[in-house]
């Protein structure tokens, strides 16, 4: 069990600033997120796109963005379970909180602070009838650990950046490589898509273009996969593992059923200090809605530093909160 003040759902932007709000008062936080990667939307749909509305910064680079509010809160030693969805939210008799994810991490805490952007993002699948009953059992959405590839037989599926950057990378550690994209071109970055062909050429991966998954196959875990082309001619190839790379559709998720009160896809909270009905739970960023809501990532920001005075009422119940500026104080660790 993992234990910590404050859980925050969501290691995106605004989840990373409220660690180091949280920090200036002393309260340990633990992040988790749904993406094998901090940093949400930023990192994984457009790292390489400018911000221009960060105050003193008149431009910044989302990926830029995200590194500097990591070693923003480096002094604050927050720890992290990537890769993993809450799926349950327990009150406990005490106030406390305990969280359980997908992959049965169990956190405790005094605190929940849900900055979740649009919600949890899931993968969008290929439109193969029974691959659910294969997930877990060779088809993986994400890659965690390079190393469960290692001399394995992989078919690789999309034509983003994602499928681009993981067929160079695991060409050089599993057995064999197939990357299967339905066009003609990616759309990944040029120099990625070059150095695939470059290692087709070199027979380091095995290269499929206008080509579709039509068929998954296995008992009890995967064993193959069926890939028609453009002609119709339909290939069976062996494989260990399936990694479809479609990309990430946001949902609400399991934070639905938690007795929340929504208002379509976001969660209605207090402008007082952006609490939940849920007391000592809180929404921020994206997340959360109420009148005049703005998704800005300011305002997120914002919303965090609000945030993490109430929480320190929920984490030292019998000490005063005294306001102190960071100019005056600098920041401290703990």
């Amino acid at each position: 069990m993992i234990k910590t003040d404050i859980c925050i759902i969501g290691a995106g932007p605004v989840g990373l600033f409220a660690v180091f709000e949280a920090g200036l008062l002393k309260m340990r936080c633990h992040l988790v997120d749904s993406l094998p990667a901090i940093g949400g939307q930023l990192s994984e749909i457009y790292p390489k796109k400018p911000i221009y509305d960060i105050p003193g910064f008149p431009s910044i680079l989302a990926h830029e963005l995200v590194d500097n509010l990591k070693k923003q809160i480096d002094p604050f030693n927050p720890t992290f379970t990537l890769g993993e969805r809450v799926e349950g939210l327990r009150k406990l008799d005490d106030g406390s909180f305990e969280l359980t994810t997908s992959d049965k991490t169990i956190i405790h805490c005094k605190v929940v602070a849900i900055a979740a952007g649009l919600g949890c993002f899931e993968p969008r699948r290929p439109e193969l009838p029974n691959i659910i009953n294969y997930e877990g059992k060779g088809v993986s959405y994400m890659i965690k650990d390079p190393e469960t590839f290692r001399d394995k037989k992989i078919v690789i599926a999309g034509g983003g950046d994602s499928a681009l950057d993981w067929s160079i990378f695991l060409s050089d550690l599993a057995k064999e490589v197939t990357l299967v994209h339905r066009n003609e071109s990616f759309r990944g970055a040029p120099d990625s898509a070059e150095k695939v062909v470059e290692l087709a050429k070199e027979g380091k991966i095995n290269l499929l273009l206008s080509a579709n998954l039509t068929a998954i196959k296995g008992d009890g875990k995967l064993e193959a996969i069926t890939i028609t082309g453009k002609d119709k001619k339909a290939t069976e190839l062996e494989a260990d593992y399936l990694i479809p790379l479609f990309g990430l559709s946001p949902k609400l998720g399991p934070i639905a059923e938690w007795g929340l009160n929504l208002d379509k896809n976001a969660i209605e909270v207090n402008t007082f200090d952006y609490a939940t009905n849920i007391p000592g739970v809180f929404a921020i960023g994206d997340i959360n809605t109420y009148p005049g809501k703005l998704k800005l990532i300011l305002c997120g920001f914002h919303e965090a530093a609000l945030m993490a005075q109430s929480a320190f009422a929920f984490v030292y119940p019998n000490q005063k909160l005294s306001f102190k500026y960071t100019t005056v104080n600098g920041v401290n660790a703990f």
